[in-house]
């Protein structure tokens, strides 16, 4: 049994800075809900992380920010046009790539960006210097006049990249764009995205936490058809970890270190890392020991060799939060082993 469409007011384009806001969409599949009230926004020129386990909803979002599908309830904009109302608008103002490339294998480079780019209303010069643009940008040059069902997945997740570049669209809708690319062309592509920052409004939705972490501003984090969590990584790390934590290496620690350490103002808890040498420190919530810590080891002759803060990785923050569907989780947050702040 389909649900009715909910009544929906004629809208106009609005006037907003952002250039995509979702305002409480929910999308139901007979009893089953995929999304349920969801609301986010990106602005102009901005890199958006849209992070969530299989399942969570991430698909169906982008379906209905590319007008693939309406939403059950709810709106959605993109560019100011509404994308149930006006989707041919939306769509001359996007550029998808889907996990798997759209791309025609029988054809060659130059006559499937032809072809996209027709579709797009791109003619003449317009088209001939888009294609050269996203040729070189993307490093199709040698690879232009080959087929593409005889190119390796990494060029062909390229060309997929180049279609949806080729009309220089104002908002880039990427799922997954990174995958099977190698180690070099993941950089690029890493790089190439945030050198989109500024000139595009961008949506990457990915499972290589890293690759949010280098290459956006803010994250979107769904779970369950909802959304956990909405903020910068560093502002979401904050917000979940309960202590301060700090890495210490010394060269010659004696048998009462712990006990001292556990002295120094601040320190809560001292846990011996399975390093030889290598202590981690639990402190108060929003006191930094590092100072104290140090000037204790270098007067007792223990040989300090690293003293670090220890952040919580955007990994620890996703697991965090998706471990309980239903927003921020209750219990000890534990940082990473790794240490990835600044040394003392």
């Amino acid at each position: 049994m389909h649900n009715p469409p909910a009544v929906r007011p004629k809208l106009t384009r609005s006037t907003s800075a952002h250039m995509i806001e979702v305002q409480q969409i929910t999308k139901r599949y007979g009893h089953h809900t995929a999304i349920d009230r969801v609301s986010f926004s990106v602005a102009k020129g901005e890199v958006l992380a849209f992070l969530g386990p299989n399942g969570a909803g991430k698909t169906t979002t982008m379906r209905i920010l590319t007008c693939f599908m309406p939403a059950t309830e709810g709106t959605a904009r993109v560019a100011g046009f509404d994308c149930a109302d006006q989707p041919l608008e939306v769509k001359r103002r996007i550029g998808y790539l889907p996990e798997t490339p759209p791309v025609y294998l029988e054809l060659t480079v130059t006559e499937y960006l032809q072809f996209v780019g027709r579709l797009r209303g791109l003619t003449g010069k317009t088209l001939t210097s888009s294609m050269q643009r996203e040729i070189e940008r993307l490093g199709l040059g040698t690879v232009q006049h080959r087929l593409i069902g005889n190119l390796s997945r990494g060029y062909r997740q390229r060309v997929g990249l180049a279609q949806a570049l080729l009309h220089d669209p104002q908002v880039l809708i990427l799922d997954e764009p990174t995958v099977g690319l190698d180690p070099k062309q993941i950089i690029e592509i890493r790089e190439l995205i945030k050198n989109l920052a500024g000139s595009h409004s961008v949506i990457l939705s990915t499972h290589i936490l890293p690759e949010a972490t280098a290459v956006c501003q803010r994250v979107v984090i769904i779970s369950g058809g909802r959304i956990v969590a909405e903020d910068t990584p560093d502002q979401l790390s904050a917000r979940l970890r309960q202590s301060e934590k700090i890495s210490l290496t010394l060269k010659s620690p004696a048998a009462d270190t712990d006990s001292r350490l556990k002295a120094v103002q601040g320190v809560q808890n001292v846990f011996a890392s399975g390093i030889p040498g290598t202590f981690l420190l639990e402190c108060e919530l929003g006191r930094d020991a590092r100072e104290e810590v140090a000037r204790l080891a270098v007067t007792s002759g223990w040989g300090l060799l690293e003293l670090k803060a220890i952040s919580m990785t955007l990994e620890d923050v996703f697991l965090q939060l998706t471990r309980d569907e239903t927003g921020l989780p209750q219990g000890t947050v534990v940082a990473s082993a790794e240490p990835t702040g600044q040394p003392a």
